[in-house]
Parts: C-alpha cells; structure tokens; sequence
C-alpha cells in the first residue's frame, strides 16, 4: 500500500500551484492562442501596449471622430463670424448693353441704363459695423470651446470603453489559463482516484466524484475559451477599420499604488472637469446669442468704397474732351454709407430675443445641474476606486490561502483524513479565487478610467 500513497504525493505535487507560481502565469500571458484566421496567418501577432491600442481606437472610433469632427465645424464657423467683421475686399467687372432707339448717339431704350455701352470694372471694400456682427463672434469662439470640452469628454469616455474591452480580453485569457490548469489537476486527480481504487484504498464513489469534477472543468475549460475569443473580437473592433485577428496585448495588470486623497482628486476635478468647462461654454455662448438677437432690432451701419471704371469706354481714358483739352479719365472712386434702422417686422425680431433668453436660462440651468452632478459623481466614482482597491488586497490573500488549502486537503485526503468533496470543494475555491482576483483588477483599472473622466489624469 506504500506505493499507491507515493504515487499519490507525487501526483499533488504536481497539480498543485503556489500563489507565486499563479503570478509568474499571469505575467507571461501576454499572447493567448490564436484562434480562426488569426491563427492560420504566418505574420507575428503585433504587441500592444494600454497606450497604443488607444491610439488605434482614436482612429477609428466614430463618436471621437465625430467629436473630432464638431470641433473643425465649430472652428469654420468662428473662421467666418471673425471674417464678417473684418473690411471684406471684391473685384466685379461687368458690360451693360442696351439696344438704342436711333434718335440720337449714346440713347437707349432703358433709361434706367447710363448709356447704350457701359463697362464697370471697380474693386470695392465693404465694412459693416453691427453688435450684432460681435456678438455672433464672440457666440462662436464660445461655441469652439464646447467643442473642445466635448472633444475632451469624447476622449475620456472612449479611453474607460477601451480600458474595459483591453483588460477584458487580459483576464478572459487569465481565466482561460486558470481553468486550463483546473482542468489538468482534475484530469490528474481522477487518474489518482482510479489508480487508489484499485489498490482499495477509496470507494468508486470517489472516483464517479473526480470523474464529475474533471468533466465539468471540460465544460469551464470550453467557455472561458469562448469567452476569450469573444473579447478578442470585441476589442478588433475598437482597433482595426480592417478587422484585423492578428495581435496580442501586454498584460501590464499588477497591484496598484495606494490612492491620492480625496481633496486632491477633488482639487483636480475643479480645474480639469470637461463637463463642466462645457457648461459654462454654453452658458457664454447664450449669453451672447442674446446681444446678437438684440442687434436685429438695433440700427446697423454698412460702409462701402469703390474705385474702378464705370464708363461707356473699357479703358482708363475716355475720347478726347475738346472743352476740356484732354482726355476723360475714367477710373475714379465712390463711397456710400448706410444706416439701416429697422421699423416692423411683425415681431421676428422680438421673438429672436425671446428665444435667445430662453436658451440662456436653460443653459444656466444646465450649468447648476452640472455641479451638483460633478459632486455627486466625484465622491461616487471615488468610493468606488477606493473600495476596489482595498479588495484587491484581500482578493490576493484569498488566492494565496486557496492555493494553500488545496495543498494541505490533498495531503490530507492521501493519508485518509479528507474526503473527496474536500478535495473538489478546494479546487472550485482556487479557481474562483484567481478569477475573483483577476476581475477585481479589470473593476479597479474600469473605476480608476471612469473617475479620471472627471479628474483627467491621476
């Protein structure tokens, strides 16, 4: 009988895994199988790191460009408004011809016309001087900064999507790996059981209960394999505009530094909070929607030079001028200035103010909620950092004294002083252990993204 129970030693021996050993697994998971066309192709898989694969999403995430994309529009548009308060400067060159009536020379039958020939050629500088004008200006630039707001609040949202879908594909592959390693020992424990039941040293029962055990780790083995095919495809998406299989990432997970306090993450929300930025924006740009809708009821002053030919004659001189002794020179110059005050307009005007106040006090409004919001938020999301943390922890002594039961009842089952549900029962508690670890590293590195929207970097 000593032979059977050596056997038995040496076969614990072998399926048992320290804590240290479970760690030195994990850090050189930084490729996992390739599977389906991933793993026909003859190219090396591409390494990503954290930072590289946000930069890919950044290329090809719809919502950031579109955020990307709203900033140049909004850009265009304080392009413009800064343009039509500037002197605007145009070149027109025209020919008039009217038919004549044969009375007489240079009549025609259009007396609105200043000749039967008239050639205009005048370059002409136009300055309108309107509130209004300063007002949709300042209303723009107002504008942009929302849009850069946005754009920040874009980019932070996408990097918590994107550290979700990363660290979710590194842990579906640490799990894949724990439950490889399960189902090995289960493989091996029921070897054991067969080999100890025919030295009569446990009953069948043992191993119809090993047997149980080792097919259901098949079955774990089987989905946490799916489940990591199915985060590796998730995460293609986010990185690749050609779906590309062919790429590993770097496991960087480890257990992280203590966190800041609470009044330096909240000092770091006041000044780098995008929302907030993009409500007070808001709240500026209402304001001087306001003064631009004002300008529509108030007078606005137009001024227009011009200087060029308007002549019967295509040319800088005219015909010969006898009472004058020399010749008509043609190019010359002319201003105008008007004053357009407006006087009835069944009310449009009005109504604009109206509308521009009402945005104004939703924008205030929106603004108020914004603080409150961010408060509420920042103490939320920090209680969560903060909880996640201390439980990573305890997670990690809990795989540690999991490993170690496993190893202590397997002795104990060999020398006759623990059942077989033991045995069992201490594999399922490490395998549950590492991946409870594991997912309290993905639900730390979510809840450090999801606050540092709030605070920007920490």
């Amino acid at each position: 009988m000593n032979t059977p129970k050596l056997f038995v030693l040496v076969g614990i021996a072998a399926i048992t895994l320290s804590a240290g050993a479970q760690t030195r697994l994990d850090m050189a998971l930084t490729v996992s199988p390739q599977s389906g066309a991933a793993g026909m192709t003859s190219k090396p898989p591409l390494m990503l790191t954290l930072q590289d694969a946000l930069q890919r999403a950044k290329a090809n995430s719809p919502d950031f460009r579109s955020a990307v994309t709203e900033l140049g529009l909004a850009h265009g548009d304080k392009v413009q408004a800064r343009a039509a308060l500037l002197p605007n400067v145009n070149f027109a060159t025209q020919y008039i011809y009217t038919e004549g009536h044969g009375a007489g020379p240079g009549l025609g039958k259009f007396i609105a016309n200043n000749g039967v020939h008239e050639y205009v050629a005048q370059g002409t500088v136009v300055q309108d001087v309107s509130g209004a004008l300063l007002a949709d200006y300042r209303r723009t630039a107002a504008l942009e900064a929302v849009a850069h707001a946005k754009l920040e609040i874009a980019t932070r949202g996408l990097v918590v999507t994107l550290v979700r879908a990363y660290y979710g594909y590194v842990v579906a592959q640490r799990k894949y790996a724990t439950v490889q390693q399960a189902a090995i020992e289960a493989r091996i424990f029921f070897n054991i059981t067969q080999k100890l039941e025919k030295g009569g040293e446990v009953a069948h029962s043992d191993v119809i209960k090993a047997q149980i055990q080792y097919n259901a780790q098949q079955r774990d083995l089987q989905e946490a394999q799916l489940d990591m095919n199915r985060t590796r495809l998730e995460l293609a998406v986010l990185l690749f505009p050609d779906f590309n299989e062919n790429f590993a990432v770097v496991d960087d997970l480890r257990l992280p530094a203590p966190l800041p306090s609470f009044e330096e993450v909240q000092a770091a929300a006041s000044k780098n909070n995008p929302e907030l930025r993009a409500a007070l924006a808001s709240v500026r740009a209402a304001g001087h929607e306001v003064s631009a809708a004002w300008g529509g009821v108030l007078p606005s002053l137009s001024l227009e030079y011009f200087y060029g030919i308007d002549a019967p004659q295509f040319a800088t001189y005219g015909p010969y001028d006898p009472s004058l002794g020399a010749r008509i020179k043609n190019l010359g110059y002319s201003a105008a200035a008007t004053l357009n005050v407006p006087v009835w307009n069944w009310g449009a005007n009005w109504s604009k103010v109206k509308q521009a106040k009402l945005q104004r006090e939703q924008a205030n409004l929106e603004l108020s909620f914004a603080q409150r919001q961010l408060l509420a938020n920042l103490r939320s999301f920090y209680q969560e950092l903060q909880t996640s943390r201390a439980e990573l922890e305890s997670l990690a002594q809990s795989a540690d004294l999991a490993a170690e039961s496993l190893h202590l009842t397997s002795l104990r089952y060999q020398a006759g002083e623990a059942t077989v549900l033991e045995v069992v029962d201490a594999q399922n508690t490490l395998t549950q252990a590492r991946n409870a670890y594991d997912d309290g590293q993905v639900r730390f590195r979510t809840a450090q993204a999801t606050l540092q929207t709030l605070t920007g970097t920490m």
